[in-house]
Formats: C-alpha cells, structure tokens, sequence
C-alpha cells in the first residue's frame, strides 16, 4: 500500500504543473456538481442513488487532500488534509454524507485557488527571462557571425542593428545611438549613447547601428539578475503563511488526539459503553472539523474579490485582498504610473516676435521626418493645436543630437542645445540659452528650433503627470499611507514630478536592484509596504513588496505577472479604494474566524459530556457555516467612504 501511494505521489508531483492549474479546478467543480445532485437526490426518496452520487463527490474532492495527507503520514506528521479526510469520514460513518462533501468541496476549491495564483507566479519568471535577445552578431577577425547570446563571453564584440534590443550588458565600442532604456531603469526618454558608455541586455537600441564590447557574463546580465531577484521575492513566505503553519501543526494533532481519547478512555474507565462512545467521538470530530473556519475567509474574501473586479481591480487571490488592508506604505515608480508614460509637449518659447504657430509648424513638418518619442510628442502637440504642417524634404537625422530638413525653402534644424555652435550649425545666442534655462529647471527635455539664420524658439518636452495623480496621493495620506516615489530618472526630474503629484518622499537614478533594496529598507520601517508600477523594471521590486500592484493597459507583460494586484484602467484613484476594501476584508474575516471558532470551540466539550447530540452539533456546525458565508458576502455591497468622481471633481 506504502509502494502504491508513493507511486500515486510521484506521478502527481511529475505533472505538477498541469495538475495545480487545471486538476484542482476540475476535482472542485466536479465534487461541486456530484454533492449538488446527491442532495437533490437524497430529498427525492432516491437514497440508493444519493449514496452513489455522495461516494462520487467524496473522491472527487478527497483525492488530493488523501494524496497530501498520506505523503504527511509518511513524513510523520499530521496536517489540515489529513484532518479534512478523517473528518470527511466520520460524518460519513454516522450518516452524515452531505456534510462531509461539503468539508470537501470546500477544500478542493481553496486548493484550487492557491495553485492557480502559484502557476501564475511561475509565468512571471518565464517571461521576465525572454526580455534579451537569444541571438547576437559576433564580430571576431573583421566577419561577422550569428551566435548564441548565451555563449558571448566578456570581452566580445557584437553589432547591434538600429531598432533591435541589445543581446549583452556592455560598453559602446563605435557609434553613437539614442537608447531606449525603460525597460531596465525606467527612463521616460531614450538615453544618448556615445563611445565608452554602458548598455544593458534587453533595452532597445535607436536609429544608428553601434558595436558593443561584452562586459557580463551571459548569466549575470542586469536582465538576468532581474529573473533571479523576482523567484527569491517569490519564494519567500508572508507572515501569515508562517502563522497558519504554526497554528495547523498544533490544532490537527490536537483534534486528532482528543478524538482517540474520547473513544477509547470512556469505556475503559466504565462511563460509557463503545457504541456509545463512538457515537460521541465521532460527533466532536464533525464538531471539531474546521468546515465555518474553511469557509470563513473564502466567504469574505471571494466577496471582496467581485466587489473589487466591478472597481475595475484584479486581484490575484485572497492573501492579496487581506494584505491590501495592512499596507501601511506605499513606493510608486514615475514613468508609466504616476506619469502618463508618453512624452507631450509642456512648453513653448517664441523668439524674436515669432508666433507659437510659425514655431510649432516648421518644428513639426521637421520633427515628423523621425519616429523618435520626443519627435512624435511636437508633432502631436502641432496637432493638437490644429497647425498646418508643411511637407519636409531632403531630411537628416543627426545621432541623438536632432534632425533637420527642407521646410517651404528654409533650411530647418531642430535639436538638442550640445548640436549647436558644432558640426557647422550655428552658435546661440545669449537669450536662447536663457529661455534653455528656464525650461531645464523645470525637468523638461529642450530642443531649440532654427529656421535659416534665425533662432524660431525653444520647445519642452516632458513626461507630464497623470490627472488623478495628485488626488491619489493626497488620500492615501489622509488614510495613513506613506508615499514614495522611486524612479529611475535624474534627481531634477523625479523632484518635478514629485511637487506636481504632491509626493513628500522620492529616490531617483534607481536601477532595478536599487529599487527592491529601497522595498526592503520600507518594509523594515513599514512592515507592510506595496509597490505600484508598470514596467519590466519594476518586477523585482512588486515580487519583494507586501502587494505589487500593475498598471493593467500600459503595464508590461512581466510586470502584470509578477503583481498581486493589477489596475486594469490605470486608474490611480483605485488603489485608495482598494486598500480600504483590504481593510474592509479583514475586518470581516476577523469577525468570521471568530464566530466559526467560537462555535468550534464550545461543540467540544459539548459534544464530549453528551449535552449536544450529534444532531443538534450539526445544526450549530450548519448553523454557524451559513452565518459567516451571509456575513462574508455583505462585501459585494461594499462602498468606499470617498468616490472617485468626487476626488477629481475636487481636483
């Protein structure tokens, strides 16, 4: 029997990952369906056959949980499977068939639950690992060859093609490129890259092809590092994990003993013959047996989980829903969360008597000629304004310096301020760099526009903060909520943003490791800290909070798998909802563990000196069942104290 259960183990633990996401389902749902039919049965005067439907559902549902409790058996110990089965039986033995399948199906659907949100965290480190490239071009001896990235070693030279991601963490050998880096460090812009600067595995390279000089080995890139720091995050277990672990381990031995006891004791000392005995036994386990304890939670936190879907917020299970309600911090990446993500066009400053539309139109007909972010938000920004924008001709991109072109028969360069007074543009003047000034001290990308021999203007480009941003940030404050926010941009940035969204805390110029070193710091502060963000670079860090929480439409595919929570419309206001929905949600599950245990707690020794019977123990046991279940569901009704629409009316 020993050799046969092992067997059954193996095979289960071989096809782990099929049987977590989808077998649980299955056995849950037909366990479900087979209690269902077998109560609709039994009320029918068909006893027969309501016993053969009940015998269905028992193995339905008390297949896993006999798999798991004989593999403890075997390790010695006893755990809330083991106790689940025994029981299971038990109300079987003394007629109760009902009972005991539901104690099961209640089980199956909690496992169920918990492998799936297991199978969805695996998927986190699978796609995080796809970021970089699988393939690179060695250049060895002046030819060139596909190679495997895994095998590039330090030392290495590769070419990276315009638009392709980069294969290798490294240093720029020849060339000069404009970088787009967020998926890394989270920079709103791209980052000029010139000879001797660094780039990483992952990140996108621009319009100009650069040759690269591998500094990392293949398994220690940034990206690399990255997948490695969200399977520890993953790994490591929450405190109420432990605490239900601790609790487990004592109240299983401690049922499963009293109830030997109180069968064999009484006939051996003559207070009761063994039938009666049995009978008595038999009646606190099923008094015993944690079925309003197994459903009190679920009964809540399901609840909670719809309510929170008609927000608009996914939650990836009930764990996620209660520790919402502990957060006590809260770390925000800039670009893509409390920012649109997008650059647009912040500033516009006119020249010599020039009009706004002559600047933007001849900045726009020029700026259209490229598919650079920063092109694209003064192209959009013309348009916006309803301008005319001319055609161009005869265009030239100048490496991450600018581009110029032929617009109505002038000579047109718009650029960065470093292009001019180099490569035979001409110098500015005094009051350009003024107006240069004033821009740069508001966090804004420059670009200058020259029309001929004259200086049109000066644009800003920015990445501008999202509407309800503010709002967001002043109620989590209200609710007792520290906010900081962590990015990956310069300090002159992050400090403009920050004053714009009302955040008292930041930390700029973070890569991603700095980013979940800064979780952890919160975390020994806070104790319970979430983490909001949208970009592959924010994973590691939502992995290590308490709650990670996802931009759901702009987020990217690793960061909404490595979340507990995702917004699904980018809606900041929510993530106050949703934490006073968390709030909410303990509070009820407090009140339900504390009326299922009660009961729990006084049909022992009830039961145990026969002033319950069985069938009164089973209406209290049913009785307190139905109670936490209606009270856990008055979630669905739930409302928060401040609407969304008020904040930004009030905004």
């Amino acid at each position: 029997m020993g050799v046969l259960i092992r067997l059954l183990m193996d095979q289960k633990e071989e096809h782990a990952p099929f049987l977590s996401r989808f077998g649980d389902a299955a056995s849950a749902a037909l366990c479900g369906a087979l209690l269902l039919a077998g109560f609709i049965a039994e009320k029918s005067d068909a006893p027969d056959f309501a016993l053969l439907l009940f015998g269905g559902a028992y193995l339905a549902g008390g297949w896993e949980p006999m798999l798991e409790g004989s593999r403890a058996l075997l390790k010695r110990r006893l755990d809330i499977d083991f106790l689940m089965v025994a029981a299971a039986l038990g109300a079987a033995s003394l007629g109760n068939y009902a009972e005991g399948g539901l104690l099961l199906f209640l089980f199956a659907t909690g496992h169920a639950l918990e492998h799936y949100a297991l199978g969805r965290a695996r998927s986190a480190v699978a796609a995080l690992s796809k970021l970089a490239p699988d393939r690179a071009r060695l250049r060895k001896d002046g030819t060139t060859t596909v190679v495997a990235a895994s095998t590039l070693v330090i030392g290495d030279a590769i070419v990276v093609f315009p638009a392709e991601r980069i294969a290798a963490d490294g240093m720029v050998l020849e060339g000069a490129t404009q970088v787009d880096q967020s998926p890394i460090t989270g920079e709103s812009m791209p980052v000029s890259k010139d000879v001797g600067d660094s780039v990483f595995a992952g990140t996108l390279n621009g319009d100009s092809q650069i040759v690269v000089r591998v500094t990392t080995a293949a398994s220690e890139t940034l990206v690399q590092r990255m997948v490695r720091l969200v399977a520890d995050a993953q790994k490591s277990k929450s405190k109420a994990e432990r605490s239900a672990e601790k609790f487990v381990r004592v109240y299983v031995p401690c049922v499963v003993a009293t109830t030997l006891i109180a069968w064999i004791l009484p006939p051996l000392v003559g207070w009761l013959d063994w039938n009666q005995s049995f009978l008595r036994a038999m009646s606190m386990l099923v008094g015993a047996s944690p079925c309003a304890l197994a459903i009190s939670t679920p009964a809540a936190v399901l609840a909670g989980l719809a309510r929170a879907a008609r927000m608009g917020v996914l939650i990836k299970g009930g764990a996620h829903l209660e520790a919402l309600g502990t957060i006590r911090a809260i770390a925000m990446d800039k670009t893509g969360t409390l920012t649109t993500g997008k650059p647009a066009l912040a500033a516009v400053v006119t020249l010599d008597a020039v009009d706004e539309s002559e600047l933007l139109r001849f900045a726009a007909a020029v700026e259209s000629a490229s598919n650079h972010p920063i092109a694209q938000a003064v192209v959009a920004g013309a348009r916006a304004r309803n301008i005319e924008i001319p055609a161009c001709s005869n265009a030239s991109l100048i490496r991450g310096k600018g581009v110029e072109a032929d617009v109505l028969g002038v000579r047109v360069v718009v650029g960065r301020p470093l292009l001019f007074a180099t490569d035979g543009h001409p110098a500015l003047h005094r009051s350009v760099f003024e107006a240069i000034t004033t821009l740069e001290a508001r966090a804004l990308t420059v670009m200058v526009v020259v029309a001929g021999e004259r200086t049109l203007g000066v644009l800003g480009v920015s990445d501008r903060p999202r509407a309800e941003a503010r709002a967001t940030v002043e109620r989590l404050r209200a609710e007792g909520v520290r906010v900081v926010m962590l990015t990956g941009d310069n300090r002159a940035t992050a400090q403009a943003i920050a004053k714009e969204t009302s955040v008292e805390d930041f930390q700029s110029d973070l890569l991603p490791e700095h980013k979940i070193d800064s979780i952890r710091k919160l975390l020994a502060t806070h104790q319970s800290v979430a983490m909001i963000g949208d970009g592959v670079n924010d994973a590691p860090a939502l992995a290590a909070a308490t709650v990670g929480i996802a931009m759901g439409r702009g987020g990217t595919d690793v960061a909404l798998e490595a979340a507990d929570v995702v917004l699904m419309s980018d809606d900041l206001l929510r993530i106050p909802d949703a934490i006073e929905l968390g709030r909410a949600a303990r509070s009820m599950v407090r009140q339900n563990v504390f009326i299922a245990m009660g009961v729990v707690f006084a049909l022992i020794p009830l039961t145990l000196l026969g002033i319950v019977p069985l069938w009164l123990a089973v209406v209290f046991h049913e009785g307190s069942t139905v109670v936490v279940a209606l009270n856990g569901l008055r979630l669905l009704a739930w409302r928060p104290t401040v609407t969304s629409t008020t904040q930004r009316a009030s905004h």
